[in-house]
């Protein structure tokens, strides 16, 4: 069975023909656009949104560089594995899978698929409620409703359709929280100081959960699938230079997205002194500070978001499976079945915040298990060729991925 045809390499300026001429400067830029921007929605889905709520509600300013040092690592780790997938030619996962033997291999996928599937219930729970906020309709149509834009989102046949159709979400979710921090209004002084590092126990949980928010494992195995449909015949180095641009302007895109959407918490909810402890308590509380309009544009922000994002978790889904376990299937297929956790979930009565939270905290906790594969591959003449890490990224990466062993190690500690 062929891999979701979602995953087909789409046109790309160097795969039409060798009469064509080669697109330059922004043309080429903008048609060479898709694999760090489908990336970037995993980095402002739901997930995030209830870790940047909780901590701005709770704390604050106080954990604002939180967001900037994950983005500075996700930017590291993003930019390793798409010049992992140009070298290669392969993917992480199949190239984790290639030297693992069969019980450290089903292992290792079982750790990895935990994450993937606490990533894909908080953006369906991100849905759910985004349409239950617009529409007032109860838990189970609205899960259908969802399970609907989701599914048809997932069975175009073209990767540039589903592209294109993220792009639009990701406007509106940029759009809508713009709004939201012109209205919010924070103060440059407050702000400035959450630049500060500084965390405590009650504030570790959450700081961890948006480091696991922000820098997603997940997003290390697409990154390394998506970039190889943009390699056509170009000078793999041409590769790795445009697919850095597009990488650092995406993920910095989705910073200022967490960002507005901690500092709104903050603005709104911290300095009144309302915790918040659920999404539909954060919609309700800003229409009667900030006005309808922002109550309005958070529910169309986080709906927006929800669906960008479920997708990609769906897409890198197929990697992991296909590289670790042989099995190939289509996205659609997937994404059905890991829909039904977030509506056990919900079902349930779990709060969804504390879900979001605790989604965030286990993709911490497989960060390391993917990141450090990550590193030592890209470390590796032999695999890597010219484009092997030099001394000076190497030695980043390898105090980047120790800290954050260390980080989820204080994190178990705290927790038990």
């Amino acid at each position: 069975m062929a891999l979701n045809p979602v995953l087909a390499p789409p046109d790309c300026p160097r795969d039409r023909s060798a009469a064509a001429t080669p697109l330059t400067g922004v043309r080429a830029a903008l048609a060479f656009a898709g694999p760090a921007f489908l990336v970037a929605v995993g980095y402002m889905d739901p997930g995030n949104w209830g870790t940047d709520l909780a901590a701005g509600s709770r704390f604050g300013y106080r954990l604002v560089w939180v967001l900037v040092v994950a983005n500075v690592v996700a930017l590291a780790l993003q930019y390793l594995s798409a010049k992992l997938g140009i070298a290669t030619g392969k993917d992480l996962a199949a190239l984790v899978g290639m030297r693992l033997g069969r019980g450290p291999r089903l292992a290792y996928w079982a750790v990895v698929e935990a994450a993937m599937l606490a990533t894909e219930m908080a953006e369906f729970i991100g849905v759910v409620v985004a349409l239950r906020l617009l529409t007032g309709i109860a838990l189970l149509p609205a899960a259908a409703l969802g399970a609907a834009l989701v599914l048809g989102l997932l069975a175009s046949p073209n990767l540039r359709h589903i592209e294109r159709a993220i792009f639009l979400l990701l406007g509106v979710v940029g759009g809508a929280y713009l709004l939201q921090v012109l209205l919010a209004g924070p103060a440059p002084g407050p702000v400035l100081g959450g630049m500060l590092p500084r965390v405590d126990a009650g504030s570790l949980p959450v700081a961890v959960g948006i480091l696991g928010a922000v820098v997603m494992p997940h997003n290390l195995f697409l990154h390394s699938g998506l970039i190889q449909h943009r390699c056509g015949d170009a000078p793999p180095r041409r590769v790795l230079r445009r697919a850095t641009v597009e990488t650092v302007v995406a993920l910095n895109l989705a910073l200022l997205v967490n960002g507005a959407i901690l500092l709104t918490s903050a603005a709104a909810f911290g300095e009144r002194g309302i915790e918040v402890l659920s999404l539909g308590q954060a919609h309700q509380a800003l229409e009667p500070i900030l006005g309808p309009l922002a109550a309005g544009g958070f529910a169309i922000a986080l709906l927006a978001a929800g669906l960008a994002s479920s997708t990609t978790g769906s897409l890198a889904g197929q990697y992991v499976l296909d590289g670790l376990l042989g099995i190939r299937t289509s996205a659609l297929a997937r994404r059905a079945i890991t829909l039904v956790p977030a509506v056990v979930v919900l079902a349930l009565g779990v709060n969804e915040v504390t879900a979001l939270v605790w989604s965030q905290v286990v993709l911490s906790l497989a960060l390391p298990v993917v990141a450090l594969p990550l590193v030592v591959f890209t470390s590796r003449r032999d695999l890597m060729g010219d484009l092997v890490n030099g001394r000076p990224l190497r030695t980043a990466a390898t105090v980047a991925t120790t800290a954050l062993v260390i980080i989820n190690a204080v994190l178990l500690l705290t927790a038990f």
